[in-house]
């Protein structure tokens, strides 16, 4: 019996195909597209997993040049961009057999590159800061709908008062953008990370899993970077420094959602360990996320978590 192997050559233009039609779905399909989005960099990842480098970078300018063809050559551009780098970094680690930590962290910076040299070359041509164009036009939004309030007859004192609680929001929203950015490279590297390694392995593949989450340490950097944060938000609101504030703001952020994973997987190790049922664990995860006092308060605790390790003296505790 004759058995027909597909070649890296046949296999590289199927899968480029499909990025060509994931990047047309998250360009005209509303709700679908973004899921399509997410999932661009798959077919990449499969493609230099089983065939190399090599093979996923030509996939990359191939179906770049048709994405171009067939939507828009500015918007194609930014799309391989911001999305390949993920892709091609997830392949690599993965074909390498690299442990699910290093590949998630070469990835994600993989990511980030991406998204800022996305971002720069729309700057480049439009001379137009990108971080500040989305929330311009949301506000545009907004000014056009309280208008059209206004002109039905509502109450001026009500509108403007939700005016300026959502220009509160949009100018918070305009100091935390470059931390939206990194929040960006993590969804897209999470999402690539999680399908990739199911889909490699459903065909086959061994795939390094990644640490249980009741094992997850993020490094004592994020501790040291909260503290420095405190310090930059004293100095540059007391001394009228934007940049810095802006800077130590948006590195405050980071600190305290790392701060609040690690806080999340050491509740989620206590629990584990006291052998609460998943639906006690998902009301309690629930009750953290939804109470703000209980975010900030398992946030801290991750915080001071990176230090001391609370796990290691439990677990020692445990064994007297």
């Amino acid at each position: 019996m004759n058995q027909h192997r597909i070649t890296p050559l046949t296999e590289s233009g199927l899968l480029a195909a499909l990025t060509v039609v994931l990047a047309l779905a998250a360009v005209y399909l509303p709700i679908v597209g973004v899921v399509a989005a997410l999932i661009w960099a798959l077919p990449i990842i499969v493609l230099v997993v089983r065939h190399g480098m090599r093979w996923g970078i030509m996939a990359v300018v191939v179906s770049g040049i048709i994405m171009a063809l067939l939507i828009e050559p500015m918007l194609s551009l930014r799309m391989v961009i911001s999305f390949a780098p993920t892709g091609l970094a997830l392949g690599y680690g993965f074909r390498k057999g690299w442990s699910g930590t290093k590949t998630f962290g070469v990835a994600i910076t993989a990511s980030l590159v991406g998204k800022l040299a996305a971002l720069g070359l729309l700057f480049a041509i439009t001379a137009v800061n990108p971080l500040s164009m989305e929330v311009d036009v949301v506000k545009d939004s907004f000014n056009t709908a309280f208008q059209v309030y206004e002109d039905m007859g509502i109450d001026a004192s009500a509108l403007q008062q939700s005016k300026q609680e959502i220009q509160n929001g949009m100018n918070m929203l305009a100091l935390l953008l470059p931390l939206v950015v990194v929040m960006m490279g993590l969804v897209d590297t999470v999402i690539g990370y999680m399908v990739g390694s199911r889909v490699l392995r459903r065909i086959g593949t061994p795939v390094a899993e990644f640490p249980p989450f009741a094992e997850w340490r993020l490094p004592q950097f994020f501790l040291y970077l909260f503290g420095f944060a405190l310090v930059g938000l004293y100095w540059g609101g007391t001394r009228d420094i934007q940049l810095l504030y802006q800077a130590a703001l948006n590195a405050n952020m980071l600190a305290i959602f790392a701060g609040l994973i690690q806080g999340l997987s050491l509740a989620h190790c206590i629990m584990r360990h006291y052998r609460l049922s998943g639906m006690i664990r998902g009301i309690i995860y629930l009750l953290i996320v939804m109470n703000g006092f209980l975010t900030q308060l398992v946030a801290m605790t991750g915080l001071i978590d990176m230090l001391f390790d609370y796990r290691r003296r439990f677990a020692a505790r445990s064994k007297k």
